[in-house]
């Protein structure tokens, strides 16, 4: 099995580049604390991830860095020569899923971006104080 969830902050902006297709790929890391044991300070995990498509995309759009997210998806391994010959080896999270868990700051919410054109005709977009429940 293999499934990671993680909550945490996002250390620098998403960095978006499109593949030759034209999809969406979005990385970036996020600080993720450790509780500190009795004789040790609190320690701090930075796992790289990795978001595709139209997620990568809304991440771009929304999050920034010290944006709060809740992270599921796997892990993936991998390697490669850089160019002094050396092999490094990676260890990132590919995102199935990104909850934004606050707000503010890079853009408003999705809820809070509707636009005129988006509305069908014969209808009106509604304020948060016109519903009833």
């Amino acid at each position: 099995m293999n499934n990671v969830t993680l909550i945490g902050r996002l250390t620098r902006d998403p960095d978006v580049r499109y593949t030759t297709d034209g999809m969406a790929v979005a990385r970036f890391s996020v600080a993720i604390g450790r509780p500190a044991k009795a004789d040790r300070p609190k320690q701090t995990d930075f796992p790289n991830v990795v978001v595709f498509g139209k997620q990568a995309e809304n991440c771009e759009r929304f999050l920034n860095k010290g944006r709060l997210v809740g992270i599921q998806g796997r892990i993936q391994t991998g390697k490669y020569t850089n160019k002094d010959g050396a092999t490094v080896y990676t260890t990132e999270v590919v995102a199935n899923n990104v909850e934004f868990l606050d707000w503010g700051g890079r853009n408003e919410s999705p809820e809070d971006q509707v636009r005129q054109e988006d509305i069908p005709e014969g209808f009106q977009a509604l304020e948060d104080e016109d519903i009833p429940f």
